[in-house]
């Protein structure tokens, strides 16, 4: 978890987008292009590659962006997502060494459950990130 809250906010957004299906496409023009899910194209500039990446959503810190990577996030496994999330938000709440290391939704408090639903944009990418990270490997891995 700590490589997640190692990240600066745009590169976190940017491996959030990756993960989420947006791409970019450079052509020999200059023009570098930000492709979205559905090969929807989001954003299109003369700069370099890495600059285009500034015009995907901005999971960090826009509550709506937020909620649609949490929303992937709860798709792929809500227990992780839940867990991690509370993790977090609530570090009174040893959720591994409280129940063996197994990931188990049991024994959410009302501080707990009031933590998860006030957590900040920021907590709820980080959660999806470390979510469909391990999603992403376990799929790579079959």
């Amino acid at each position: 978890m700590t490589q997640v809250q190692t990240m600066t906010n745009p590169e976190l957004n940017r491996a959030l987008a990756e993960l989420m299906g947006y791409t970019v496409r450079t052509y020999r023009n200059g023009k570098s292009v930000l492709i979205g899910p559905n090969l929807r194209i989001v954003s299109a500039k003369e700069c370099f590659p890495a600059e285009v990446w500034e015009d995907a959503p901005n999971y960090c810190t826009d509550p709506a962006a937020s909620l649609e990577v949490q929303t992937a996030a709860i798709a792929d496994n809500k227990l992780v997502y839940l867990n991690t999330l509370l993790s977090m938000v609530n570090p009174f709440e040893d959720i591994e060494s409280a129940y063996g290391g197994e990931l188990k939704v049991v024994g959410y408090t009302i501080d707990g459950t009031s933590a998860l639903l006030t957590a900040s944009p920021r907590e709820r990418a980080e959660a999806a990130y470390i979510t469909l990270q391990g999603a992403q490997n376990e799929r790579n891995n079959r």
